[in-house]
C-alpha cells in the first residue's frame, strides 16, 4: 500500500496563518525536525517564538532583517534559489525574534527541537557557505552546505540545499540514516522542500523501506511541495528534462554528537564507482555561484 498521501504534502495543504508551510514534530509524527515557509509583503514583520527549538532564517527570495536577543542581522538574501547561495541567521532555543522586510520576500525557517541551549544568535555569511559539486554525469548536482557538522555550529539542526540540473538524478544512490550505528549511520528525520524552475515544472521523489520498517512513497512534486522522510531509503530525486530542481533538506535526530552519517542501499551503491570516469555536468555550478 502506498504511503505517498501521508508523507507528500502538496503546496498549500499544510499552510497555517502567515506560513505557506508548517511542519512540526507533532504534525510529522516524529520528535525533532521542523520547517516553516514564511512570505512577507513589503514592509511586513513577523514575530517568531522559538520555544523548544533552534531555527535558521534562510532567505529563499528577498532579504530581511532579523532582530533577536538584542542583536540585529541584516540579511541580503538573494533573488531566488537558483541565483546564488544566501546569508542566513541562527536563532537559538527559547528566543523571541522579529523578521521584517522592507521589500518583501519568502524565507525558510528550518528548525530542530533540542534540550540544549549553549549557542547564541549569530549571522551566517554567504561567503562562508561551502558549495560542493557532488556526483558526475547524469548524477551531477550542487550542494550548498549551510548548517552541517564542520560548516556551521548548531545544537541538533542540519540544513543544506541541493540543486539538480534538468534531466539529472540526485539523492542517488538511495541512502538512509534511520538507525544509530557508531561511525556508520546516524538517526535523522528529514524534510525535503521543493522548488522547480519553469512554468509547469515537476520532479519525482522516491522513498522506500526495509522489510522491518516498510515505507512506500513515489511522489510527483512541484514548487512548494514537501516530502517527509521518517525512515527508509530515500532517492532518487529526479529532475524532469528541461526543469531544474531545488530542494531544501532539514534534518535532526536524537544523537547528541550531531553527526550526518549515511549508508547506501547495497543494491545500488556501486553506482558511485562509475563517477570516476565521468565529468561533472557543465551546467554546474548554477549562475551566480561561480563568483564565490
Amino acid at each position: 500500500m502506498s504511503d505517498t498521501s501521508k508523507y507528500h504534502l502538496p503546496k498549500g495543504t499544510s499552510a497555517d496563518g502567515p506560513y505557506d508551510l508548517v511542519v512540526t514534530p507533532e504534525s510529522a509524527g516524529w520528535g525533532y525536525s521542523g520547517l516553516r515557509i514564511l512570505t512577507l509583503a513589503p514592509g511586513q514583520a513577523h514575530p517568531l517564538s522559538t520555544g523548544e527549538s533552534e531555527f535558521l532564517v534562510l532567505p529563499l527570495e528577498g532579504g530581511c532583517t532579523v532582530t533577536v536577543d538584542g542583536q540585529t542581522f541584516e540579511l541580503d538574501g538573494r533573488t531566488g534559489v537558483f541565483a546564488s547561495a544566501t546569508d542566513f541567521a541562527y536563532v537559538p532555543r527559547e528566543s523571541e525574534a522579529l523578521i521584517s522586510s522592507a521589500h518583501g520576500g519568502t524565507y525558510a525557517l528550518p528548525s530542530a527541537r533540542t534540550e540544549r541551549s549553549s549557542l547564541s544568535a549569530r549571522y551566517g555569511h554567504k561567503e562562508d557557505v561551502p558549495v560542493e559539486l557532488r556526483g558526475a554525469g547524469s548524477c551531477s548536482r550542487q550542494v550548498n552546505n549551510y548548517c552541517l557538522p564542520g560548516t556551521f555550529e548548531a545544537e541538533q539542526l542540519l540544513v543544506c540545499e541541493v540543486l539538480t540540473p534538468g534531466g539529472n538524478w540526485s539523492s542517488y544512490p538511495p541512502h538512509k540514516h534511520d538507525k544509530a550505528r557508531p561511525g556508520a549511520e546516524s538517526e535523522l528525520e528529514e524534510i525535503y522542500y521543493f522548488q522547480v524552475a519553469g512554468e509547469g515544472g515537476f520532479a519525482y521523489q522516491r522513498v522506500y523501506g526495509t522489510p522491518e520498517r516498510p515505507i512506500d512513497v513515489l511522489a510527483e512534486v512541484r514548487s512548494g511541495d514537501t516530502v517527509l522522510i521518517p525512515h527508509g531509503w530515500h532517492g532518487p530525486s529526479i529532475a524532469a528534462p528541461g526543469y531544474d530542481l531545488y530542494y531544501l533538506n532539514v534534518m535532526a535526530g536524537p544523537g547528541q554528537d550531531r553527526a550526518w552519517l549515511i549508508c547506501d542501499d547495497p543494491a545500488h551503491g556501486w553506482v558511485r564507482g562509475t563517477w570516476e570516469s565521468q565529468d561533472v555536468d557543465d551546467r554546474l555550478p548554477f549562475e551566480g555561484l561561480n563568483e564565490q
